[in-house]
């Protein structure tokens, strides 16, 4: 999540590949919201809604480890397909946490999500901020990315974003400059060595990763995209240490093939928000896509921790 226009403000912006109504219905109605709504793991189930003005949401939401969290929602303003202004965090006996503003902008058959969550104090802001990155509060919005996706073009992808405070040539760097993804792209407690380095258009790589102990895996990756500072694309697969096609060490029904595509939009001169889109491409049995539709919860995970490293790797 981005800061912008004052301290007491959470600002997000998300750009989903979907026309607006499409995107206003699905942020609207409970049944579809159910798909979606909350950080990964999360479940909600919807006792009452009346989108109005002075209307309500009333619903709970489940934590995986079995905690309910009531929810009452307070509707201000209701624009259909342009906005929604709305009293959030509240529930029958406790206040609201902060004020929620989400204008929905139409891009020729595209939507931008514009959200700006407002809090009484700074102090307020930051504690919120801190609690939505430990919940991993901002899943939910790449949910809503793979739930869309899904309903357009029947796909199952993986999404996942994250703001940096660097401006947005640096970052591209990160991802195109060997010696520096090396240093951050790795599982955490895993270390990454090119092997080769060819990254450009029709240009390939093969490196390792190993943890120093009894693992050292293989792979490549193949590109088939990249305009700067803009996005990135290319595949990746597991090799032998011959730079043979392999499986996951560990998972040997994950899918061959994975596409990887990174945009990277520039929030200000100085902060850059990266959004990483996986699907699996080829050949792939029913086995192999249920595997990766059951893995989103670690993929999670593994692309949190690169990211720590790369925020890591950026303040240095």
């Amino acid at each position: 999540m981005g800061e912008k226009n004052s301290s007491k403000e959470i600002n997000l912006t998300r750009v989903y590949d979907a026309p607006v109504k499409t995107v206003w219905d699905a942020y609207t109605d409970p049944a579809q919201a159910a798909q979606w709504w909350g950080p990964r793991g999360f479940t909600i189930t919807s006792h009452s809604k009346d989108l109005r003005p002075g209307g309500t949401w009333d619903y709970t939401m489940h934590g995986p480890d079995g905690k309910d969290y009531p929810n009452l929602t307070k509707y201000l303003e209701v624009k259909e397909h342009s906005r929604l202004v709305y009293d959030h965090g509240g529930t029958k006996d406790s206040p609201p946490m902060f004020r929620v503003t989400v204008d929905f902008v139409d891009l020729k058959g595209k939507t931008r999500m514009d959200m700006c969550m407002g809090l009484p104090t700074p102090e307020a802001a930051a504690k919120t901020r801190e609690y939505i990155k430990k919940a991993g509060g901002n899943a939910a919005w790449d949910r809503f990315a793979e739930y869309l996706e899904k309903g357009n073009s029947g796909k199952e992808v993986f999404v996942i974003n994250r703001s940096f405070e660097a401006p947005v040539e640096m970052v591209f760097d990160m991802w195109t400059k060997p010696e520096h993804f090396s240093r951050w792209l790795a599982p955490t407690g895993f270390t990454m060595n090119f092997l080769e380095a060819n990254i450009r258009e029709g240009g390939s790589t093969f490196y390792s990763m190993t943890d120093g102990k009894a693992v050292t895996m293989y792979g490549r990756a193949k590109y088939s995209k990249i305009s700067r500072p803009e996005k990135l694309v290319y595949t990746q697969q597991f090799c032998d240490k011959d730079g043979k096609i392999s499986r996951h060490p560990f998972a040997p029904t994950w899918p061959e093939t994975m596409q990887t595509t990174v945009l990277f939009t520039e929030e200000g001169p100085s902060q850059t928000r990266v959004t990483v889109h996986w699907e699996v491409v080829g050949k792939a049995t029913s086995e192999e896509l249920e595997t990766f539709i059951k893995g989103r919860a670690g993929m999670t995970q593994g692309w949190t921790g690169s990211f720590d490293k790369l925020e890591e790797h950026l303040a240095k």
